[in-house]
């Protein structure tokens, strides 16, 4: 995912790039920088290792009238396993850009996954507490989170899988692959992979401060340093840290808090450059403590639970003749208690687990005269110590009894054929799991884009992909829960064609696609049984048949007059999208389910960003979400899931070193829920301001 700076041969560099054709290029052997390019705030690109290496983009200026373009710094961007160029992209990658992230009033990373038409994200509690985040129909165990490439999937469960230690200041850019991704990110990645990108660093100061409704208050400071070694090696560090707390918008029957939140984040991330080698390392903590009133169990709305989580990654490039190789090495350590009864272990035990994961991984690619190939393996080891998820402990220790140890083995292969009017690339991931005792099986895939005229372009695919189950799914039998230890792999298979459309004023696109889905698993509960309790099951087939369409507009600044003195226009960006889907299964009418037979019929967001005066911003975002399934309330009677609208806005005072904004989330002030029987809070105020020194 980084820019490619180990080729022996000269950098070529354009200082403008106009749309026509270039694929030639990829047949001279040396890199080629592209000096501006056209860009929008949210556009589809080809993610890391779909991925765009870090950008600088300059204020859009009058130029605008003729022309919609931004400065970029030596930009790179790659495609699949083995870096490919933009225009060569065969597949369609939601990217939301720093510019997104800094105009959206969001309090969180789930906040900004809102945005993407395709993504379901069902908030169980604010400012990021617990969230589960679907992709295309799917559930949050069946998605990749990664972190600058790094998988971070928590093994024990896909509930906290969003935990990351950045700040959302932190982030340069949030990439969203749909679709299998078996092929680039692994095992994990059934339905799809989220990639968080961090800033590089860049010498500066950040500090940030926000408050608002419901006690909500939080704390950021960030520091970047660089130096230049030598005339070819350079060192850079950013460290970051941050605290949020809130006391909740609603209390339990007996009147204590249920919904309060604390947490805090650090982060540090650096990285070293030579002349031909390029290493890149980040560690973090994420610890929070929430009030998870009704999460887990309608009949006890003084949960609580706690977690922290560690990461550690370190990654490189380098290149031995014309071979280029990337290996990585990463460790992972999660801990998570949670309490049915608040503070009352005496009453009902506590659920205490421990997860660590370790991977090492090597990838690499070469030109040749029939394309370029790339070839990799990884390993990957899953551990859990428990106090009731896995088998009994030779040794147990602190309130560890039981627990689990697997193993993962993926190699894969993709060959990539450049031609000037079409771009395919084929491959597969073959993988062995110790836990299942399954042999090696291999899951293969196929895309291509054909350029059919001056900005059209025609994508399609074809790709496969499993996911091991959950720890919790296998074992956790306890509280109105029966699990089976017996369950089988999921596997996908899902075919999608699209189409884009990319001019300086307009970006637009549209897909469709079909999953299949065998031995999907879920947590389902017999409603004909006053005293059924919910049970992991294998689904025999899932079908689901979607479709996306998505436009983006750029317009001259609404109010018609410059942002400042000597500064340049600012665009109004007007964005809409909208998802549909439709899932057929073999259910019984009886059965209740907690994810897979839940999912968004219709979702619909737009936004519009625009300055109203010099330096003054507005953004206004509207979310409708149309679900199918039912849940039980807390008197026991199975409801069916309403339909929503949700109103966003931000405005804010963007300076050269400062900004100050205040923002409002649900502005009418609508009750839904997102998930069973937890109710979402009505209209959230939050004021703040940060600043860069």
């Amino acid at each position: 995912m980084y820019k490619q700076l180990f080729c022996s041969n000269k950098a070529l560099r354009f200082r403008r790039f106009q749309g026509k054709g270039w694929a030639l290029f990829a047949c001279l052997g040396r890199v080629v920088t592209i000096g501006v390019l056209s860009v929008s705030t949210l556009e589809r690109a080809s993610a890391t290792s779909h991925s765009i290496s870090e950008t600088k983009v300059a204020s859009v200026g009058d130029s605008l009238q003729a022309d919609r373009e931004a400065s970029l710094d030596e930009v790179e961007i790659v495609g699949s396993r083995a870096p490919l160029a933009l225009s060569q992209a065969p597949r369609m990658v939601t990217v939301l850009t720093r510019d997104d992230i800094q105009a959206a009033p969001v309090h969180s990373v789930n906040d900004l996954l809102k945005m993407v038409a395709g993504i379901d994200v069902r908030q169980r509690g604010p400012i990021g507490a617990q969230t589960d985040v679907g992709i295309r129909g799917s559930n949050s165990e069946q998605i990749a989170i990664l972190l600058n490439g790094v998988n971070i999937c928590d093994p024990q469960t896909g509930h906290n899988a969003v935990d990351v230690p950045c700040d959302v200041g932190d982030i340069l850019r949030i990439e969203v692959l749909e679709g299998p991704a078996g092929r680039i990110y692994g095992t994990s990645s059934l339905v799809g992979a989220i990639n968080i990108v961090t800033r590089k660093p860049t010498p500066q100061l950040r500090l940030r401060a926000e408050g608002g409704s419901f006690g909500y208050a939080s704390l950021g400071a960030s520091a970047a340093f660089a130096s230049r070694l030598s005339s070819d090696r350079q060192l850079g560090t950013l460290l970051s840290a941050s605290y949020t707390r809130s006391d909740g918008y609603s209390r339990s029957r007996a009147g204590s808090l249920n919904a309060d939140y604390n947490g805090g984040k650090l982060y540090w991330q650096g990285n070293y450059q030579a002349d031909s080698l390029r290493v890149q390392w980040h560690a973090g903590l994420s610890i929070k403590g929430f009030g998870s009133n009704t999460f887990y169990s309608a009949r006890f709305d003084e949960q609580y639970e706690r977690t922290a989580k560690l990461f550690t990654a370190v990654k490189a490039e380098t290149s031995v003749g014309g071979l280029h190789l990337q290996p990585s090495v990463y460790w992972n350590r999660s801990y998570d208690r949670f309490e049915l009864i608040r503070g009352s272990e005496d009453r009902v035990p506590f659920n205490h687990h421990r997860t660590d994961v370790f991977g090492i991984a090597l990838n690499s690619y070469f030109d040749w005269l029939c394309g370029r190939t790339a070839l990799g393996a990884e390993f990957r080891q899953e551990d859990i110590v428990s106090g009731n998820l896995g088998e009994p402990l030779s040794s147990p220790f602190h309130t560890y009894t039981v627990g689990l140890n697997r193993s993962n083995i993926s190699l894969h292969a993709e060959h990539n054929v450049l031609l000037s009017w079409m771009t395919l690339s084929a491959g597969f991931v073959a993988v062995k799991n110790s836990w299942s005792e399954m042999p090696l099986t291999l899951y293969p895939g196929v895309d291509v884009s054909v350029p059919v005229g001056r900005g059209w372009k025609l994508y399609g695919s074809y790709n496969s992909s499993l996911r091991m189950p959950s720890f919790t799914e296998l074992y956790y039998s306890v509280g109105g829960h029966k699990a089976d230890k017996h369950l089988k792999p999921e596997e996908l298979r899902a075919v999608e064609g699209g189409v884009k459309y990319s001019s300086h004023r307009l970006t637009a696109q549209a897909s469709l696609y079909h999953n299949h889905t065998r031995n999907m698993i879920d947590w389902v509960m017999d409603t004909r049984d006053a005293n059924a309790v919910w049970q992991s099951v294998n689904h025999t087939r899932i079908n689901t048949f979607g479709q996306e369409v998505s436009a983006r507009l750029l317009l001259p600044q609404l109010s018609g007059r410059p942002s400042a003195a000597g500064s340049m226009a600012v665009p109004t960006v007007l964005s809409v999208a909208y998802c549909h889907q439709h899932q057929s299964k073999v259910a019984e009418s009886f059965l209740q389910s907690q994810y897979s037979l839940e999912y968004l019929r219709h979702k619909v967001t737009a936004s519009v960003q625009a300055r109203l005066v010099a330096l003054l911003d507005l953004t206004l975002s509207y979310r409708y979400q149309q679900r199918v399934g039912t849940y039980t309330d807390t008197a026991g009677a199975v409801q069916t899931y309403h339909p929503y609208s949700l109103l966003d806005a931000r405005l804010q005072w963007t300076a050269d070193t400062y900004n100050i904004y205040i923002a409002a989330n649900n502005i009418t002030g609508h009750r839904y829920v997102d998930y069973g029987n937890v109710p979402q809070p009505g209209c959230w105020l939050t004021a703040g301001f940060s600043c860069r020194l």
